[in-house]
């Protein structure tokens, strides 16, 4: 079992950023894919980023160049610098982990950026 905590959501204007972060309650070292989700209103939750144990690192494209993930085994942590927010990136934003066929959620992160 490995809990999620994530931080750093917040209301930002057209343009501006934020970062993302995502605590893991033990190492992650050995989780193979840490990651972060989105759910708009009315929509599906979808894929934002997600890297891997080797360092593979894979955006969804409405997010690429602009978005960038990283993870820090040694804090447990993985972080997502969103940059040049648009308001079509308003969402609910959760922290997700893999490992050997089980899957962990965080709470949720509220990120609302205004035009």
């Amino acid at each position: 079992q490995v809990q999620l905590a994530e931080s750093g959501g917040g209301l930002v204007q057209a343009g501006g950023s934020l970062r993302l972060s995502c605590t893991a309650s033990r190492s992650i070292g050995a989780i193979y894919i840490l990651g972060w989700y989105r759910q708009a209103p009315g929509k599906q939750r979808e894929l934002v980023a997600h890297i891997t144990s080797l360092g593979r690192i894979n955006y969804t494209d409405s997010v690429k160049g602009r978005f960038t993930i990283s993870r820090d085994n040694a804090k447990n942590t993985v972080d997502l610098q969103m940059n040049s927010l648009k308001p079509e990136d308003t969402a609910v934003y959760y922290c997700n982990a893999k490992q050997l066929g089980s899957e962990y959620w965080g709470q949720g992160t509220q990120v609302t950026v205004s035009s």
